[in-house]
């Protein structure tokens, strides 16, 4: 097990630099370009794909880091980057997750690789949990499967809303109701072969911010799929179900397959903030040092100098939240304060409050898009409210340290 360090190896330091040329010189050329047009940016997710930084070899490696901080710096200097274009690249890694945390080998072997594709051929996947009426409230979730064991088949029937990449990935993963009496704990997660009868895209959403990330609806109906494809596998379902049951009847909680990919996604996006975030700082500290007001640049004056000291000061807090949690999780060591939500938490509100003081300082410029500031403070909305809202994470946090069931 490695020790925890606030240093990176030369390696790293390598692999850092590596990335973050590709976010100054493909993604931010680029970036206003495909938030105004909303679509997914292919050409850069190729030029990704080309150089091995959009590869599940690359992902993989990241992932296995012994130190945990491959997937923490490697979003960070992408979202420095662009929110939306990086999000269209590594949202794959969602579903690859899913994959991750509750398939078998065989599964992982299979489908992982479709999800990406190759150079000639880029993919995407989507992970596809919330609904309409169930987004933090995973009780609620209504899309169901049914298994048809004369066929060795699941048949899943809803719709499901707000997947990255829904409706044009390669392969989906969709979480649906088993068990109905087992509420939350009886939930299941499938994966949804490439060109699977039933399965198609409903409303894709217009969005305030991480335009170039394509989000829409995932709509199923009488979705046929094999056995196998259950994640996990039919036996390890039964067994699941049938522990939940039990504990159930003592009182004590029970994870379902969707939150178990949420915690462990859940450094990988304060990362995300903190990449972007510190875009936004970087901007408006170059221009305070640059714009002259009153014959002296505004720097000079303790207004902004203090704002940015702050920015600052947030930015490397939230990072060493998420690298404590990225850690903790690679160690084997279990977040027994809730510390992957403690990360995401104040990560996402420091992005939100550092992207405002930013516009603040660059003034009306800050409001036009003729700065990135403006696009960067539309992005950073998004953190507090995707995989876990910051109510939410608040919840976890207090349900954690308090072992009670607050509400």
């Amino acid at each position: 097990m490695a020790e925890f360090t606030m240093e990176l190896n030369d390696e790293q330091k390598e692999v850092r630099d590596w990335i973050h040329g590709f976010a100054a010189d493909v993604i931010r050329p680029v970036a206003a370009e495909w938030d105004e047009r909303e679509e997914t940016p292919w050409p850069v997710i190729q030029e990704a794909a080309k150089i091995g930084l959009y590869s599940l070899d690359f992902y993989a490696q990241q992932f296995f880091d012994p130190t945990g901080l491959g997937i923490p710096m490697t979003m960070e200097e992408l979202f420095w980057g662009d929110a939306g274009i990086a999000l269209s690249i590594v949202g794959t890694g969602l579903a690859a997750v899913g994959v991750l945390a509750n398939g078998t080998e065989e599964q992982i072997g299979t489908w992982v690789p479709q999800m990406y594709g190759d150079v000639d051929d880029v993919k995407v996947a989507a992970f596809c949990s919330s609904e309409p009426d169930a987004g933090s409230d995973v009780s609620a979730m209504r899309t169901h499967a049914v298994y048809d064991e004369a066929k060795d088949e699941w048949v899943l029937n809803g719709t499901k809303t707000w997947a990255t990449n829904g409706g044009i990935a390669n392969v989906h993963v969709v979480v649906a109701v088993v068990d109905p009496e087992a509420g939350s704990k009886g939930h299941a997660s499938f994966i949804i072969p490439p060109n699977t009868p039933g399965l198609s895209q409903g409303q894709k959403f217009k969005k305030h911010g991480i335009r170039a990330s394509h989000t829409a609806e995932v709509v199923l109906e009488n979705v046929r799929v094999p056995g196998h494809c259950l994640l996990g596998g039919k036996d390890k379902l039964d067994e699941r179900l049938a522990r939940a049951r039990e504990r159930a009847k003592s009182g004590e909680r029970v994870k379902n397959a969707a939150m178990a990919t949420f915690e462990a996604s859940r450094p990988a996006v304060g990362a995300m903030a903190v990449g972007t975030a510190r875009a936004a700082y970087e901007e408006a500290l170059e221009y305070a040092k640059t714009r002259s007001q009153f014959g002296r640049p505004i720097i000079d004056n303790q207004g902004v100098a203090f704002q940015l000291a702050d920015m600052r000061t947030q930015i490397d807090a939230a990072r060493l939240l998420v690298w404590r949690a990225s850690w903790m999780a690679t160690a084997g060591k279990k977040f027994e304060n809730a510390e992957g939500s403690m990360s995401k938490l104040f990560a996402s509100e420091v992005a939100k409050k550092v992207t405002a003081q930013a516009v603040q300082i660059l003034g009306g410029n800050g409001f036009t898009r003729e700065y990135p500031v403006e696009r960067m403070h539309r992005d950073a909305a998004i953190y507090t409210i995707f995989e876990g809202t910051s109510e939410i994470q608040r919840l976890v946090i207090a349900r954690t340290l308090s072992g009670m069931p607050i509400r």
